[in-house]
């Protein structure tokens, strides 16, 4: 349901090819979303409300390739995407059952000691969805990354590397409150203990996919054939055709930014382990010195009072005075009430009929027939 989306546009291609202005509209849309969500993770600390914009933020990245015709990049990332952010989401469980339902990573902390094969694989995790080589969101976030720059410009370029440098941040953010560190929960009570192997041993196999899941879209640049790439190519061809992309030679360029997408991403993760795990005071200082941006971000730029403020309450609020109070209780109940106090007096009259009493049939007998007789003499 995620990713509904995203397949829905790449099996639509050739409909975006012929119109490449709605092509341009959807890569903006996918930039401006993988940078939006990204900040909002920076400041999560619910463990899987973190995963959830980086869910948000990637599905930017994807919608980004395709905006710029890069259908199979696109539906790449998705491959590799699913392989990590299982692996995460999974090992985000089996913290939270080792925590006792908690989910606050503020409350977490030196995990890693008890929970060692959870760390190692959630590590997998956070170092290729960062995009750090050989693992596999690597290979399908360079793809993006590049396809952004060739075939559509420096911004959206810009952008995407942004968001590279924001996912890297919050990854190891995460990384380094939950597992690292010291312990920040209260000892006495709560016991972290490792998830058992019916949680474990499918995050070993996510895991080893997290890492060499990438190696079937391996660039040519890099000696490989991109063997998922020439897989859907027949379905892309005609888009591909439509849209006649040039084809790009500089493999030097494209060697200096892939260059520059790992050392920024290791840059932000190096960043994000010093600033939590070194100097915390620089977090809190951080949030201090930026209060109004901080509670903007927290608070996810208040999309959710938004649409509850212009969608939710306007439908509550229509729906308790307009369609119960006035449609349903008193022209529907009013209708049939009205229909079935008629029918109790018809029935009330009738009832009075049928007494059982044979004198009386006689009686009602006897008057219809005078009436029928007395009709008869009048015409």
């Amino acid at each position: 349901m995620v990713t509904a989306g995203i397949y829905m546009v790449a099996r639509s291609s050739i409909l975006f090819a012929l119109a490449p202005g709605t092509l341009q509209v959807v890569a903006i849309v996918g930039a401006a979303t993988a940078l939006f969500a990204a900040t909002i993770g920076l400041v999560q600390n619910d463990i899987k409300k973190v995963l959830a914009y980086s869910t948000i933020s990637q599905l930017g990245y994807m919608f980004l390739a395709l905006g710029v015709g890069a259908f199979a990049s696109g539906l790449f990332h998705v491959m590799t995407h699913a392989f990590f952010k299982a692996l995460l989401f999974l090992g985000s469980g089996a913290v939270i059952h080792a925590m006792h339902e908690e989910q606050d990573i503020q409350r977490m902390g030196g995990l890693k000691k008890s929970m060692p094969v959870t760390y190692a694989t959630f590590l997998i995790g956070a170092i290729a969805i960062s995009g750090i080589p050989p693992f596999s969101g690597f290979f399908s976030k360079d793809e993006i990354l590049w396809k952004a720059f060739s075939n559509g410009s420096v911004l959206l370029w810009l952008a995407g590397a942004c968001g590279a440098v924001l996912t890297a941040f919050y990854m190891f953010r995460l990384v380094s409150l939950t597992f690292e560190g010291h312990p920040r929960y209260d000892e006495h009570h709560v016991h972290p203990h490792e998830a058992p192997r019916s949680m474990t041993i499918p995050l070993v196999v996510l895991a080893v996919l997290s890492v060499i899941g990438g190696f079937i879209g391996i660039p040519a640049s890099l000696g490989g054939g991109n063997q998922f790439e020439h897989f859907l190519e027949p379905v892309f061809a005609p888009a591909n055709a439509k849209l006649a992309l040039p084809v790009h030679d500089a493999a030097a360029m494209e060697y200096v930014l892939m260059i520059v997408s790992v050392l920024i991403a290791a840059g932000s993760i190096v960043a994000a382990r010093y600033v939590y795990l070194r100097r915390t005071e620089i977090a809190d200082a951080a949030a201090g010195r930026f209060p109004r941006i901080y509670r903007i971000l927290f608070n996810k730029y208040y999309v959710d009072e938004i649409y509850d403020a212009a969608i939710v309450t306007p439908i509550e609020k229509t729906s308790e005075k307009l369609l119960w109070n006035i449609i349903d209780e008193r022209i529907i109940d009013g209708t049939i009430n009205v229909t079935a106090k008629m029918s109790a007096f018809i029935a009330e009259i009738l009832r009075r009929i049928q007494t059982g009493v044979t004198g009386t049939y006689a009686i009602f007998f006897i008057v219809g027939v005078l009436f029928v007789i007395s009709w008869l003499f009048v015409r």
